[in-house]
């Protein structure tokens, strides 16, 4: 394969033999796990099928690099979901308390990673992420579903209200992009470590859906109704344009999650450069774009 080109394979994490003769034939130098079933919400729907992808999905992985490739550079991609209540802001020394099957497999993952570390000497480490958006974020997440909906009200294409969950959950949102430069980086390390990767700025999913509105110059604001009666109105108009709906609350809440990554600034040099402002401007300004092609 010539440098700079891009050769898929077809496998499945819960499928062992797949991933086994993937690792065989294409003898990685490093092997970065993306794949879960990343949907935290769904994950109470479909709780099995959570374990097997993110929690022995990684192990089929960590065991394949093991009989096959064990030179090779294992990066995993953790999640801030990991920690779940216990108390911002959370480091690497942070008790883990998740609060969904998306959060449980998780753990299993995270510490399949430091078992076969310790148990192999080999080279796997954890990135714990905290939320990374981008415009590529699928639209059923709440990030891409505020700024597809904004732009579709800005644009006129979207008439009624849109719907959301929980407005006060807490998140330390970054921009994906800077995120995987310190996946990267985590791999060129000279030892092999868990990073919490995170921008160290928490922001309310209100937040969020402010900033977004902002970004297309739509005054809103809130009609100050307590709990799931609470709507959110167009300040030019008196339209209605986000009403709540109790089906996008979590059955176990997490109310604030956010990143220390003193140690990754201090051992990788690494830093976020994306602000929370910014990110939000990138995604709201592509969902305008795709909404006119």
């Amino acid at each position: 394969m010539s440098k700079g080109t891009v050769n898929l394979r077809y496998g499945d994490l819960t499928d062992s033999a797949s991933i086994s003769r993937i690792i065989s034939e294409c003898r990685p130098h490093e092997v970065y796990n993306l794949a879960a079933q990343s949907h935290v919400r769904v994950s109470f729907d479909i709780p099995e099928y959570t374990s097997e992808v993110n929690g022995t999905g990684v192990l089929n992985i960590l065991e394949s690099l093991r009989v096959n490739r064990p030179e090779a550079r294992f990066y995993q991609a953790s999640t801030s979901e990991m920690f779940g209540i216990s108390p911002p802001p959370q480091n690497e020394e942070t008790l883990l308390h998740p609060r969904s099957p998306y959060g449980v497999a998780k753990v299993q993952g995270y510490w399949s990673v430091r078992n076969h570390r310790e148990s192999y000497n080999m080279f796997a480490a954890n990135g714990i992420l905290f939320n990374h958006e981008s415009e590529r974020r699928g639209e059923n997440f709440v990030t891409r579903k505020i700024t597809k909906a904004v732009a579709r009200i800005k644009l006129g294409i979207m008439k009624e209200e849109f719907t959301l969950g929980n407005l006060d959950a807490k998140r330390d949102w970054g921009y994906a992009k800077d995120y995987v430069e310190a996946m990267h980086l985590i791999l060129q390390h000279d030892t092999p470590e868990d990073f919490v990767i995170g921008t160290g700025k928490a922001h309310t999913v209100r937040e969020f859906l402010e900033a977004a509105f902002r970004a297309v110059d739509i005054p809103v604001i809130s009609d100050g109704d307590q709990g799931i009666e609470e709507k959110y109105l167009r300040m030019d108009t008196g339209d209605v344009v986000l009403r709540l709906d109790e089906r996008f609350y979590r059955p176990a809440e997490v109310d604030f999650l956010c990143g220390d990554a003193s140690k990754a600034k201090r051992l990788l040099g690494w830093e976020p450069r994306t602000s929370f402002e910014q990110l939000v401007e990138l995604m709201v300004k592509n969902d305008l774009e795709k909404e006119t092609e």
